[in-house]
Formats: structure tokens, C-alpha cells, sequence
């Protein structure tokens, strides 16, 4: 397939970017129709086939307030062992119930997951509906999920969600966000995200957001971007973040998702669309396009649709030879 001759020099000048796949889990978890534990297991495999090395593999959530998440356990089950899988295997934590069952997956033959994902929301209005606590227990409640996280043997990472806007509270103060992340910094979290959970973002604001957080908690701890794309502006947020200084991005495949307690939230920005992004800007990935196009073909066969995907729909630029 032609590509840019002058990508591989631009590719040598420019850092790369690594992907989080959560497509597995926020890309499944606002579907109504139930999808097979084996075809979670399946879509699983197949994103670390096409080189997604951080996968979020399952949610710990209550099954009755999410029920595409209620096989959490033997779908993690069903993963290969730690040393043979070749990705950091990740699951979202939303309470201190949800540590204890990520822990609790260490006993498998397999050795469980690898990540913790914790999830401080912030705004009082949707961390009731979300988590069932305001801002300031989420506070209290990360900082025991963290540390027992740690204790435990997991990488202990966390989402600011809503960090953009609030779909109850409106525009959410960065300076509050700032705090928030500086906070949860000094209580341990090896990696932040923040998360543009109703898709409102705009690429100005995310430079701006992104700056301050960094400032705020150095450049020790690693900083993600978390964006969806309800308003069509993910991908141009996503590299709003990267010039701003971002390397880790959340992404699923197909841009399928949504939030079950945030209304007209739409899917995460789709990993199509940000490994075009970054391929044809020079910015290695690690993942194979082609090959997430593939996964999108498979995928559509098993939601019975086609996906959200606009780089999947249309594929990747291939000009065609001019017709005498």
C-alpha cells in the first residue's frame, strides 16, 4: 500500500505514542445486547494481535447497574497467563469493592490482571449517579484504592472523568480538575487520565488542561487523555493533547462506547482514527492499521452493524491509479 515517502523522517523527529485499547470494556459496556464472554475474549486477543500492548480487559462494576460487565471474572479468566501475553492487562475499578475483586483475580491460574483503573469523577452530580459518592469521597475512597492496589501487586493508575464538562453540573472549572490530579498524584497513582466523558472538549481547552495538569504534577508521573467523540472533535483533541505533551491515549476500536450514567454520551474516539492520525503525522503507534481494520470488519460481524469508525468505513488513503 503507497505511503508518505517523507513519514519515516518525520517519524525519526517526533516521539511516539502509546494507545490504551479500552474497546473491550468502555467500547462494550453501554450495549444493550449482551456479547458472548467468548466474543469478549476474542475481540480481546484480537486487539493485542493487531499491537495494542495495554488492553482494558474488563470493568468491576455491579453487574445489575451494568450488565455487559458481569462476566468481569471469566473473562480475565479466560486471558493467557501474565508472561505470555504480551499486554498489560487492565480493569476499572469504580470503589473499593472493585480493588478487592481485581485482587481477589491474582488466585487464577493465569495471574489475573496486570492495572488497576480507578475512577475519581469530578463533579458531585455525576459522581452520585456514576459512583454513588461526591467529590470529595471519591477523594478519600481513591486514595485506600490506590494504596491497596499497590499492596496488592497492581499498577495503581487513575481517571478524572468529566474532567471537560459535566452533563448535570455544565463546564467544570480547570483549576479544580488541577487540584483534583495534584491530589491524587501525591496519594499514588502511577499514571493519570483525564477524561472528556461527554465528549465537549474543545482543542484549545484540552491544551490548556493538559498544560496545567502537567505543571501541577511533573513530568514523573505519566499524563492520558481520555476523549470521546460525541461532537465530532476527538481527533482534533487528541492532537491538541499530543502538542501539548501527551503520549498515552485511550482509544477503542470501531469508536464504540458510552457512558450508562451520562446522557447523549457517544462512543471513544476510535482507534482507526488515531493511529491514521498519528501514522500519517510521522508518529510511530505500535499498531498496525491494517490490521485494526481487519478487527473492525470482525467486530461489525459481531455487533451486526456497521461501526462508528469513519477511518473504518472509508479505510486507509490508497490513491487510486488515474484512468486513461
Amino acid at each position: 500500500m503507497p505511503r508518505d515517502p517523507h513519514a519515516q523522517d518525520r517519524a525519526s523527529r517526533r516521539d511516539a505514542v502509546s494507545i490504551v485499547e479500552v474497546g473491550a470494556r468502555d467500547g462494550l459496556q453501554n450495549e444493550k445486547e449482551i456479547i458472548a464472554t467468548a466474543d469478549k475474549v476474542a475481540l480481546i486477543a484480537r486487539l493485542a494481535g493487531m499491537g495494542a500492548r495495554r488492553i482494558e480487559v474488563a470493568s468491576f462494576v455491579n453487574p445489575r447497574r451494568v450488565p455487559q460487565m458481569a462476566d468481569a471474572e471469566e473473562v480475565i479468566a479466560a486471558l493467557p497467563e501474565k508472561g505470555q501475553r504480551g499486554y498489560s492487562a487492565i480493569g476499572l475499578c469504580l470503589n473499593p469493592r472493585g480493588v478487592e475483586r481485581a485482587l481477589a483475580m491474582a488466585d487464577l491460574p493465569n495471574g489475573g490482571i496486570d492495572e488497576a483503573g480507578c475512577v475519581l469523577v469530578a463533579t458531585d452530580s455525576f459522581g452520585i449517579r456514576n459512583q454513588g459518592q461526591r467529590v470529595a469521597d471519591g477523594i478519600a475512597a481513591n486514595r485506600a484504592m490506590l494504596k491497596a492496589a499497590r499492596d496488592g501487586g497492581l499498577i495503581p493508575q487513575l481517571t478524572i472523568s468529566a474532567a471537560f464538562g459535566c452533563p448535570f453540573e455544565g463546564p467544570v472549572p480547570a483549576e479544580r480538575v488541577v487540584a483534583l490530579a495534584a491530589t491524587m498524584a501525591e496519594a499514588g497513582a502511577a499514571e493519570i487520565a483525564l477524561a472528556d466523558t461527554i465528549g465537549v472538549a474543545v482543542p484549545s481547552q484540552v491544551a490548556d488542561l493538559v498544560g496545567r495538569v502537567q505543571e501541577a504534577i511533573g513530568r514523573d508521573i505519566p499524563l492520558r487523555i481520555h476523549l470521546h467523540d460525541t461532537r465530532g472533535l476527538a481527533p482534533a483533541n487528541a492532537w491538541a493533547a499530543y502538542q501539548a505533551g501527551v503520549r498515552v491515549f485511550d482509544s477503542a476500536l470501531g469508536g464504540l462506547g458510552g457512558c450508562p450514567f451520562a446522557p447523549k454520551a457517544t462512543g471513544n474516539v476510535a482507534t482507526e482514527e488515531l493511529l491514521y492520525l498519528f501514522e500519517r503525522s510521522g508518529i510511530e503507534t505500535g499498531i498496525r492499521l491494517e490490521a485494526a481494520l481487519d478487527a473492525n470488519q470482525w467486530l461489525s460481524a459481531i455487533m451486526g452493524r456497521l461501526l462508528p469508525s469513519r477511518v473504518g468505513r472509508a479505510g486507509d488513503f490508497a490513491p487510486q491509479p488515474a484512468v486513461s
